[in-house]
């Protein structure tokens, strides 16, 4: 079982996460977000994890300027987009930064998944997270979840990660509802917006964690 854990701003979280065991760290560009980091704080952080976690920077709607800044800068492992970036703009970043990429998917019903399969063609990873409130700024990091049993099944080119309404009292839940190999959390972590919880995130990570060696 994959597990990232996503919008890390500090080093006490971050030496949490990678301590219990996280296989992904992921970094928020996006200014609207409580998790965002500068690029001095992602530095450093990135420095923490480099060789024990692969490093994930999160953007939405970035442009490119500002994708090959933090590709020089903080040298993530994986860029995740998490906007209304067209495959074609993923596949730009893949080919001229030679870099991993995952691809946010909003989901509310089965219809949502068929998108996947035109990103599918070029990013490394799907992402399937629940489509935010009305209302809200964030496209991710809002604690909502959906029906994880779509999931189920779903036959994919690339592999694929669960996100969304995701905590350590429901990922088990969640693993044998989606039969997912790989989960993302934010705010399921958090004791509010924007702050993890050293606690909860070595919850989590035992929670899911135990549940693929018992097969859950």
């Amino acid at each position: 079982m994959k597990v990232k854990i996503c919008g890390l701003s500090t080093e006490a979280t971050m030496e949490a996460a990678l301590d219990a065991g996280a296989d992904m760290i992921g970094l928020m560009f996006f200014p609207k977000s409580p998790r965002h980091v500068t690029l001095s704080q992602a530095c450093k952080l990135a420095d923490m994890a480099r060789g024990r976690a692969e490093i994930v920077a999160v953007t939405v709607n970035m442009d490119l300027d500002g994708l090959s800044r933090i590709r020089e800068l903080v040298g993530p492992d994986i860029v995740q987009f998490h906007g209304s970036e067209p495959p074609e703009a993923c596949a730009a970043v893949k080919v001229m930064h030679g870099v991993k990429v995952m691809k946010a998917v909003a989901v509310s019903e089965r219809a949502d998944l068929e998108q996947a399969q035109f990103y599918s063609i070029v990013a490394d990873w799907i992402l399937f997270d629940a489509k935010p409130p009305k209302g809200s700024e964030l496209p991710g990091g809002n604690g909502v979840s959906y029906d994880w049993s779509l999931l189920k099944d779903l036959d994919l080119a690339k592999p694929f990660m669960l996100s969304g309404g995701l905590n350590p009292e429901n990922v088990v839940e969640a693993i044998r509802q989606s039969g997912t190999r790989a989960l993302d959390v934010s705010s399921g972590v958090e004791r509010e917006p924007g702050v993890k919880d050293e606690t909860l995130i070595r919850a989590f990570l035992a929670a899911a964690k135990g549940a693929n060696v018992s097969g859950s």
